[in-house]
C-alpha cells in the first residue's frame, strides 16, 4: 500500500500591521459603537486588527519562501508612506449592517499601487486576484446572523453619526506575511516574515 504524504499547509495573508496607539484608538471606537444589544456583534480584538492587502488561504509550507521573495521584489519598488484612520462605516450598507469597519485615509494612491503590485506578482505564483475592488479598511466587528434588522439599522445610525476628530497616523514601512490559525476562541495571528519597503527581509 502506498504511503500517503501529507503536505503541511499554512493559512496565510499579507497585511500592514498597526502600532499600539492605533490599536488603542480602535478599542475606543468599538466602545462608542457598543449600543444596547451589541452582544449580537462579534468584536475583533484590537490586537488582531490589521490592514489586509491579500488573503492567500491555505499555502503549502514549501511555497512560503517564494511568497517572501515576491514581497521583497514589490517592497523594492514602493517607498514608505503614511495612512490615517478615518470615520467608521459598514458593509454592505448602514441600513443592513453586517461588517463594522474604520476607513483608511492618507496616501491612498500609494496603498492601491502597493496592493495592485502584490496582486499582479502573486498571480504569477498561482494566486488569482480578488474579483472585487480593493477597499482598504480595518474590521472592528461582524454582526451575528441572529441580529434583527432593527438592531442593524440602529447600529447603522450610530456608525453614521460617529466622527473621529483626532486622526491617528499609520506609518507604513513594512509588509507582513501573517499566519492565521483558527481556534474555537477565535483566530490566532502570528508573523511569518516582515519585509521593509525599500529595505530587506526580517525574520
Amino acid at each position: 500500500m502506498k504511503k500517503v504524504v501529507v503536505m503541511e499547509q499554512i493559512r496565510s495573508f499579507i497585511a500592514i500591521e498597526l502600532n499600539e496607539e492605533v490599536k488603542q484608538k480602535l478599542r475606543q471606537i468599538q466602545g462608542i459603537l457598543k449600543i444596547p444589544g451589541s452582544d449580537c456583534v462579534k468584536w475583533v480584538e484590537p490586537e488582531n486588527i490589521h490592514l489586509t492587502l491579500k488573503f492567500l488561504g491555505n499555502v503549502l509550507a514549501a511555497n512560503i519562501q517564494s511568497i517572501i521573495e515576491v514581497l521583497r521584489a514589490v517592497a523594492e519598488e514602493v517607498t514608505p508612506f503614511t495612512l490615517e484612520i478615518n470615520n467608521p462605516g459598514a458593509f454592505p450598507n448602514l441600513t443592513r449592517v453586517q461588517t463594522i469597519w474604520v476607513g483608511v485615509a492618507g496616501d491612498i494612491k500609494t496603498l492601491h499601487h502597493l496592493q495592485s503590485k502584490l496582486e499582479n506578482s502573486l498571480k504569477k505564483l498561482g494566486y488569482p486576484p480578488e474579483n472585487r475592488n480593493f477597499t482598504p479598511h480595518l474590521t472592528l466587528g461582524r454582526v451575528r446572523d441572529e441580529a434583527t434588522l432593527l438592531f442593524r439599522q440602529n447600529l447603522g445610525k450610530v456608525i453614521s453619526s460617529t466622527i473621529i476628530e483626532s486622526k491617528l497616523t499609520i506609518q507604513v514601512e513594512t509588509l507582513s506575511l501573517m499566519r492565521s490559525q483558527l481556534t474555537r476562541s477565535g483566530p490566532i495571528y502570528s508573523r511569518l516574515s516582515s519585509v521593509e519597503l525599500k529595505g530587506s527581509c526580517q525574520a
